[in-house]
């Protein structure tokens, strides 16, 4: 065994320094593919985990509902009734579904005016409860706040907001603890948003928004009508369940059919959510069947330059078996200079793409719109085995067929060969 395993080292290392220039090329090839296939899937795996956090950074788990008019006739009365909602329904909802994460509302005062000494802006004021900060993930940056439920209970005049918009007013100044007027009354800004970026919005951006307590904005504006109901389930599989709950809960009270769709206009985010990631899922699978037929091009090269070598070599083959040589002897030494070739292309390819990626962390992404929407490239530990399983196939294939036909050679018929 040990002598079987020197002779096919020695044949190996021979056939390796007589033919340098193929095997330059041959582990170039691999190299590309592999450098190939790693980018598309580091760029694939990027942009499903940046466009799955700006999804998430609306809310997780949630349904939007504006109310609309009825389509279906109930109990005699007939439909295109408008339906509308107060914020004292907030609590009723909370009262009859304890089980919700979460369930709040929002009034909404549109081109609204911010003045901040000489500097007046036009822009979105919502009015709603203080469980919105956590389920709609507005987080402030640091010395801020959101509201609290003692901002809400007592009225206080106290806004929180969006950081496009805090820039807008206040420029570099810090704005937390300024006193900024909303048509002409005070407010203490208590808190400034973190940057985030979305994907899925309602009634805007919540970059460019105010918030205030929902009993605040009833007192200044006088208006009660919720704009949109949101609910929160603990679980995502949850959500059908609990939307079929609330329609029949609140059609009893506002007198339409709990099976009229249309009475509340709903946007069931896990959903769309669930949507978003087959289409995520696709793209991935796209760009993997792209990079892997990328690299499979590459292993059919391998494979050529093993043929072309038989076909090169076949009158030596002839003679080494005329002389005894075993089939092992001859099998072995191309299948281990395919594999070899193959591993020490796809080794160089994986460390180019990871010096690649890396170079890409040094771009900021902040700023940067086209980064914040895709996303940096990221190679996870998934895509490196993955593609280790395929370099070890293609070396295993690109060596084993041409070796086979190798030891299939006549040793009579070579000395007729040219």
């Amino acid at each position: 065994m040990k002598r079987d395993i020197h002779i096919i080292l020695n044949l190996f290392a021979s056939s390796s320094r007589l033919q340098k220039k193929r095997a330059y090329l041959t582990i170039a090839a691999i190299a590309w593919g592999t450098v190939a296939i790693l980018l598309l899937l580091a760029f694939g795996e990027g942009l499903k985990r940046q466009l799955d956090k700006n999804r998430r950074s609306t809310g997780e788990n949630l349904a939007v509902m504006w109310p609309d008019v009825t389509t279906k006739p109930w109990k005699g009365l007939p439909p295109g009734r408008p339906i509308r909602l107060h914020s004292d329904d907030v609590e009723f909802v909370r009262e009859r579904m304890p089980e919700l994460q979460a369930v709040h509302g929002e009034v909404t005062s549109w081109r609204t005016a911010l003045t901040y000494g000489r500097k007046t802006v036009n822009g979105r004021v919502t009015g709603t409860n203080y469980v919105y900060g956590e389920d709609r993930k507005h987080y402030p940056v640091a010395g801020g706040r959101f509201l609290s439920p003692e901002d809400e209970i007592n009225r206080r005049r106290v806004v929180f907001l969006g950081d496009e918009l805090a820039k807008d007013i206040f420029g570099d100044e810090n704005p937390v603890g300024k006193t900024l007027l909303i048509n002409n009354a005070p407010y203490t800004v208590i808190g400034v948003m973190q940057h985030k970026t979305q994907m899925g919005v309602y009634g805007g951006p919540d970059t460019n928004h105010a918030t205030i307590p929902i009993t605040t904005f009833k007192a200044q504006f006088g208006r009660d009508l919720l704009n949109v109901l949101v609910i929160q389930t603990q679980r995502p599989e949850e959500m059908k369940s609990e939307l079929k709950k609330l329609n029949q809960i609140l059609g009893p009270k506002f007198g339409y059919d709990p099976t009229d769709d249309r009475a509340l206009a709903t946007w069931d985010m896990v959903k769309s959510s669930q949507v978003t990631k087959n289409v995520l899922l696709g793209i991935q699978i796209f760009l993997g069947v792209v990079g892997s037929l990328t690299l499979l091009i590459g292993g059919v090269g391998v494979a050529n330059i093993m043929y072309a070598v038989v076909k090169e070599r076949t009158r030596e083959i002839g003679v080494k078996m005329a002389l005894g040589a075993r089939r092992r002897w001859i099998i072995m030494p191309f299948v281990l200079e395919a594999v070899v070739y193959t591993f020490i292309g796809g080794a160089l390819g994986i460390t180019i793409a990871n010096l690649l990626v890396a170079a890409t962390s040094f771009i900021p992404i902040e700023n940067n719109k086209v980064m914040s929407f895709l996303g940096r490239p990221t190679l996870s530990p998934q895509i490196g085995v993955i593609t280790s399983l395929i370099l070890g196939i293609i070396g295993l294939l690109a060596g084993y067929f041409p070796a086979r036909r190798a030891a299939s050679v006549d040793p009579a018929a070579t000395l007729r060969y040219e």
